[in-house]
């Protein structure tokens, strides 16, 4: 007798490896986009649950007593300074009343409508 398996039980062998490999690599895959999504949904909680940003914001020195600066709310300088607090319209009123410089970049005077 011949104890060698025929071709095409070889073939089929083949087969469900490659069945076996593919279905093994789809769960892994699969995993990967399960994960993804979690990241994402993630990402969106935190982007709805951030809160707004104020309106107007005034900068504070390295003292934390001088003010330096009015921003408006969006204002990228005014987050890359780290020394900023939020205030009212009538708060960036009165600083820019009382000569306290607007930031050049997002000019809150003009949003405000005080112009030089």
């Amino acid at each position: 007798m011949n104890d060698e398996p025929s071709r095409l039980q070889l073939l089929r062998f083949a087969r469900r490896v490659v069945v076996q490999q593919a279905t093994a690599a789809l769960a892994q895959i699969d995993g990967w986009i399960a994960v993804e999504e979690r990241r994402e949904a993630e990402r969106r909680r935190g982007v709805e649950m951030r809160p707004a940003p104020p309106d107007w914001q005034i900068q504070y020195g390295l003292n934390r007593t001088n003010v330096d600066a009015v921003h408006t709310g969006d204002c990228w300088a005014a987050a890359k300074s780290g020394r900023c607090r939020p205030a009212t319209r009538q708060q960036a009123l009165d600083a820019l009343r009382q000569q306290v410089p607007p930031c050049i970049h997002c000019r809150p005077d003009t949003a405000l409508g005080i112009l030089d």
